[in-house]
């Protein structure tokens, strides 16, 4: 068993659960994985998607893969999953990735409180439900990694995603903290941060239909990389030890001007706001 160290790469040859991993950024993780020599569990709360992605990496790759149902939600089925990975892949699970996520948008007033739960639910606590059940093991082996896929939504704070945005920042500062803590316990974090990738998270989630038009416009123009670069990047971060994967120029923008000056950010902000509702009605 090889323990991690300054020079290892926790993504090679991994024993990976990945939650989500039935589509775009969760199923090009499981896909880079199992490239890398890995063993991976597919966990989804869609389980047909989850198995076509285990069929991919038994084609593909010809590792192991399997797949399992999996609200993350709810924390009976995060601690179910961990048990039973360890049982399937005949390995203690030496990387977890927080995947899975909704998409929520719509002004702060019309949105109703059953849409943020329904939100928290899984960005929130199915990150909070995996970290949880899977730390413990980590550190009762002496090492391991945890992926959280956040957004820049975590930092961009952008008009009409509240819900989204609260999720995401909790996760980024979950992200940060864990990494503090664990350092001296040899696992590693990295939390991944982008702004558009084609995925199935707006056809998926719940927005305003105002928005449906300018979704599609956006990842069809402006979206300049795609799920598997992200996957490939993050792992790539993740072995060089590094607690951020910011994958896009638009991301880094926005991250060092909120930094460098976040007053002159929130002001931009709300002088931008009008021009957005101009465009989306």
């Amino acid at each position: 068993m090889t323990i991690f160290n300054k020079k290892s790469k926790p993504s090679k040859h991994a024993y990976a659960v990945v939650t989500g991993a039935g589509s775009g950024i969760g199923r090009s993780f499981a896909l880079e994985l199992a490239r890398r020599g890995g063993v991976v569990v597919c966990a989804d709360i869609d389980l047909n998607a989850a198995e076509e992605t285990m069929s991919l990496i038994q084609n593909q790759h010809q590792t192991d893969a399997f797949a399992v149902q999996c609200d993350v939600g709810y924390a009976e089925q995060v601690k179910a999953l961990a048990e039973h990975a360890e049982q399937l892949m005949g390995h203690a699970t030496t990387l977890i990735v927080n995947n899975a996520g909704v998409g929520l948008g719509g002004k702060f007033d019309e949105v109703s409180l059953e849409d943020w739960q329904w939100c928290m639910h899984v960005n929130l606590w199915g990150v909070i439900h995996g970290c949880h059940y899977f730390v413990p093991q980590f550190k009762q082996q002496g090492y391991g990694a945890i992926i959280n896929v956040a957004s820049a939504a975590g930092f961009t704070a952008a008009p009409e995603m509240t819900a989204y945005n609260v999720t995401k920042s909790s996760v980024l500062a979950l992200s940060e903290t864990l990494s503090a803590e664990l350092r001296s316990a040899n696992i590693r974090v990295n939390v991944l941060c982008p702004t558009l990738v084609p995925t199935n998270i707006m056809k998926n989630g719940r927005l305003p239909q105002r928005y449906s038009g300018l979704a599609d416009h956006l990842l069809m123009n402006h979206a300049f990389i795609n799920s598997d670069q992200v996957a490939i990047k993050t792992l790539d971060r993740l072995d060089a030890n590094e607690l951020y994967t910011i994958p896009q120029t638009d991301a880094k923008l926005f991250w060092w001007l909120k930094r460098a000056a976040p007053s002159l950010y929130a002001k931009l902000l709300g002088i931008g706001y009008p021009l957005l509702q101009k465009y989306v009605k």
